[in-house]
């Protein structure tokens, strides 16, 4: 017999967060929960965005790190998107806002649900302007830099804001 996958929110609810010596030497390491990572997307405003490297940054912040492991940044937001997706199946109007989180360079994750162009269609009904992609790069916001901000400090085992679809 065959073991059932789990679902997104099965895994957005389990871990441990833990504060790690670098194995490279760079301090203090975060290995945040998915759920620090998808409390830290909800509270990311409407018309706003953060990039990655700032949710990593603020996490580190929030609990006392140097840095926040990229490698499990990167895994809990695709959870915290696909978490979002099955809301979404549900018919939850109010879910976490993972379209919100761009790149360092303002470009779309290819790796969300639905790839960029579910992202972009999201960005753009909060009013951003897309650009499209040259070459292999994918799209961007344009005038990304105006429009980001990182979240305002509270717990993070207080659930933040889910955004309307």
């Amino acid at each position: 017999m065959t073991k059932a996958r789990k679902t997104a929110h099965e895994k957005l609810e389990t871990g441990q967060r833990e504060i790690v010596d670098d194995p490279k030497g760079r301090g203090k390491m975060l290995i945040p929960r998915p759920l620090d990572v998808d409390a830290m997307i909800r509270k990311v405003g409407q018309g706003k965005l953060v990039t990655v490297d700032q949710l990593r940054e603020r996490l580190a912040k929030d609990f006392k790190a140097d840095f926040t492991c990229p490698l499990c940044t990167g895994i809990f937001l695709r959870i915290a998107a696909e978490a979002a997706e099955e809301d979404l199946a549900k018919g939850e109007k109010q879910v976490t806002p993972y379209w919100r989180v761009v790149k360092a360079d303002g470009s779309l994750n290819e790796k969300f649900p639905g790839g960029v162009e579910s992202q972009a269609a999201l960005l753009k009904k909060e009013g951003h302007t897309i650009e499209p992609g040259k070459g292999k790069k994918p799209p961007r916001v344009k005038g990304w830099e105006r429009a980001v901000g990182v979240a305002e400090e509270v717990p993070h085992d207080v659930r933040g804001k889910k955004a309307e679809i």
